[in-house]
């Protein structure tokens, strides 16, 4: 069952770090089966507290999502992410 990852930015405190974070992020992708769906485009929030910016990426299976998020390659541009802003990160089984 595929699997789909969802950020959701509720505040930047630090954008020099969100710079560095996206200029590692891609490495991380590298190797790993992975389709970004939604990457902080034009959004509209529904429901609860607003949002700065969203991004959903779509892997296989929750296994293969998972690998991504705790590869090497992705946790050393995580640590800027986390520096540089208020995050949600969530990951779904879907369709």
């Amino acid at each position: 069952m595929k699997a789909y990852v969802v950020f959701i930015r509720e505040k930047t405190v630090d954008p020099d770090e969100l710079k560095i974070y996206a200029s590692k992020a891609p490495a991380g992708l590298e190797g790993h089966p992975v389709k970004p769906v939604a990457m902080y485009g034009h959004y509209e929030v529904l429901e609860g507290p607003d949002a700065e910016g969203v991004a959903i990426l779509e892997f296989p299976s929750m296994d293969e999502a998972k690998a991504w998020y705790y590869s090497p390659a992705y946790q050393e541009a995580l640590q800027h992410r986390l520096k540089g802003g208020i995050y949600r990160g969530i990951v779904v089984e879907g369709k």
